[in-house]
């Protein structure tokens, strides 16, 4: 009976260790992935903020400028993609919304991010737009990759259309989570105006015969949750201007928007209270059931070794029987 309880527990012990590395390094790639119906809303301000006044064409000092960025998977286009593809996809319809104190309306752009559901990569393919403007994005946009590394990665500025390093600057804490920090800045860039202005009747043709050209810096900030490639928290240090032409009356430049865009802490609170959960169930799958199936593997292989060494021990031997007297003969 001993031997056949190590052989079974030996038999678990060879399966939970194989079950350890598949898992880590087989189903976790396959089973982590961002889920197609994804819908997020993400609402940031600029406290006294510089705003272009459009009726005068003067820019004033406002006590806030709000920014909803919305995002919305779209189920239907990510399985049409997914079958000439070949891999699981999600299309990301975003909108990102800024409204001036008194809630007017100062821009409007929508983006179309298409993306590998597991790495997180560009997936190229027909709708991929920024602001109705087809593009080709090459690096990340929104979200870090699962086990996001210390190191440098490539993003996507919405803006100008192109792609530049975003720079790993170090570890912190922040709200209980260990999250790496990432910075980017974009130089002084001519980029195109919004399609939507905020004066009706004017469009960008309309801009575009005076002369008058938008320009757009920014240093980006991210503090990145690792394990799930999250963004717990955002900055902008964003600046806009308006340079030459006939529009400006004969002035070089007038800022059009400046401000210190940061989360506001309602949408901090809930980000970071998400995050945390997706990050649990993350970890079963990278660490806490690959390493507890290898202990217990482990433990197994001990004690059937030891069942193993009982079972060929031989039999302690039992005492003998007192002789019965024998009678004494002369």
């Amino acid at each position: 009976m001993r031997r056949k309880a190590s052989l079974i527990l030996l038999a678990l012990a060879v399966f939970f260790a194989a079950l350890a590395p598949l898992l880590r390094w087989y189903a976790f790639p396959h089973l982590a992935k961002i889920p197609a119906n994804e819908y997020q809303t993400m609402v940031l301000e600029a406290k006294n903020a510089t705003l272009l006044d459009y009726d005068g064409l003067v820019a004033r000092t406002v006590p806030k400028v709000t920014i909803v960025q919305t995002l919305k998977g779209d189920v239907e286009a990510s399985e049409k993609i997914e079958k000439t593809a070949g891999r699981d996809v999600v299309v990301w319809d975003g909108l990102s919304y800024v409204q001036g104190p008194d809630g007017k309306m100062v821009s409007k752009v929508p983006e179309r991010y298409i993306f590998d559901a597991h790495t997180q990569e560009p997936v190229h393919a027909t709708g991929e737009m920024v602001d109705g403007d087809p593009v080709r994005r090459e690096g990340i946009e929104f979200k870090w990759p699962f086990l996001t590394e210390k190191r440098d990665y490539e993003y996507f500025d919405a803006q100008t259309r192109t792609t530049a390093p975003i720079h790993y600057k170090g570890t912190q804490n922040f709200r209980g989570l260990e999250v790496y920090y990432f910075e980017q800045t974009v130089p002084w860039t001519k980029v195109a105006m919004p399609r939507t202005m905020p004066v009706k009747g004017i469009t960008p043709q309309d801009i575009a015969k005076t002369g008058t050209t938008r320009w757009y810096t920014t240093v980006r900030k991210f503090w990145v949750e690792p394990v799930t490639g999250a963004p717990v928290y955002g900055e902008e240090i964003h600046q806009e201007e308006l340079r030459g032409g006939t529009l400006l009356g004969g002035r070089a430049k007038v800022t059009a928007f400046a401000g210190h865009v940061k989360m506001r802490e309602d949408y901090i609170e809930h980000t970071v209270s998400v995050i945390k959960s997706n990050r649990t169930l993350v970890l079963l799958l990278t660490a806490y059931l690959p390493w507890g199936f290898l202990l217990l593997g482990a433990l197994l292989m001990s004690l059937s070794l030891y069942l193993e060494a009982r079972a060929r021990r031989p039999d302690e031997p039992t005492a003998a029987e007192p002789a019965a007297p024998r009678p004494v003969t002369a």
